[in-house]
């Protein structure tokens, strides 16, 4: 089935989403941690994560105006500032995401080891945002690819050598 090609694949932010999901939480509501271990994301206990999983972290903005262009959406974590989209692991391999995106090999999102055990203000564990009923938490990783790079203003990158480069964290 093919889809209509004069659609815009990025909604303006008065367009309503067709996918339903909680909203970020805002910077006053205190942290939760039910869906953080060890500054991993944790995928809800029904979905199998049979291929792995790596996480794709964009700014909130980016977030919005994707979601509702994809076919398919995996688990989507959440915090004030960044969403986190949960993609098979290895989906780094051969393209070179956008400066703005950072990508968490094993969905470690936490701070660094040699930062401060304390929270800073305004920081908080993603929570989990948008999660599907069954099958897979995965969000295709091309199409979402593609995407961020169109919302970034990047042209789509990938190389044989792009799987040697250490990914952006």
């Amino acid at each position: 089935m093919y889809r209509s090609r004069s659609r815009d694949p990025i909604p303006s932010p008065s367009e309503p989403s067709a996918h339903s999901f909680a909203p970020p939480p805002s910077p006053a509501e205190p942290p939760t941690h039910d869906r953080v271990s060890s500054g991993r994301l944790v995928i809800p206990a029904p979905l199998r994560a049979s291929l792995g999983y790596d996480a794709v972290g964009m700014p909130r903005e980016h977030g919005e105006r994707i979601l509702d262009r994809l076919q398919r959406v995996g688990c989507i974590f959440a915090d004030a500032r960044r969403w986190w989209w949960i993609v098979p692991a290895g989906s780094h391999i051969g393209v070179i995401w956008p400066p703005s995106i950072s990508y968490a090999i094993g969905a470690l999102v936490a701070d660094p080891s040699w930062t401060s055990t304390r929270p800073k203000p305004g920081r908080e564990h993603p929570r989990l945002i948008h999660s599907p009923e069954t099958g897979q938490p995965y969000t295709p990783p091309i199409p979402l690819y593609f995407l961020t790079c169109r919302v970034a203003g990047s042209p789509p990158l990938w190389s044989p050598d792009a799987a040697n480069r250490p990914a952006a964290q």
